[in-house]
């Protein structure tokens, strides 16, 4: 005989597994520093990369003046402007990736934590069937 509890705990717990527990199912492989790390170093990547096509892009539109005025500008000053443009970017994209990225991890684990228990649930279930089972048996 079917048991509706065990067939509704059985069908949350495959969509879980279907829709967002795959990828809460893979940070789970990580400590939460290693996996902020990981994603804070990828945000670094990605902002350099960012920033010095942008860099490229405004050279390769202003090269004209850039061409005419070679001699008479002040690479210091322009040096560090970019410098410090390009630490004010970095540092905002760090901190706001520190704190999604912890949060995102903590929040996985908080989902994840409810499918180990809806999994501990299931398997008292069986046991439980289990044992009715066995003591049905000994009595016949």
């Amino acid at each position: 005989m079917l048991n509706m509890k065990k067939v509704r705990l059985m069908t949350r717990l495959a969509i879980y597994e279907k829709r967002e527990g795959r990828e809460d199912i893979r940070l789970s492989k990580y400590y939460r520093t290693d996996y902020v790390r990981l994603n804070v170093l990828k945000t670094v990547v990605a902002v350099t990369v960012g920033y010095l096509l942008v860099l490229l892009m405004l050279g390769m539109y202003h090269s004209e003046y850039l061409i005419r005025e070679a001699v008479n500008l002040d690479y210091r000053s322009i040096g560090l402007r970019i410098l410090g443009a390009y630490i004010a970017i970095l540092t905002v994209y760090v901190c706001a990736s520190l704190i999604g990225y912890t949060i995102y991890y903590n929040h996985s684990r908080k989902k994840l934590s409810k499918y180990f228990k809806m999994l501990k649930k299931l398997s008292r279930m069986y046991r439980e069937e289990e044992s009715t089972a066995d003591r049905e048996d000994q009595v016949v």
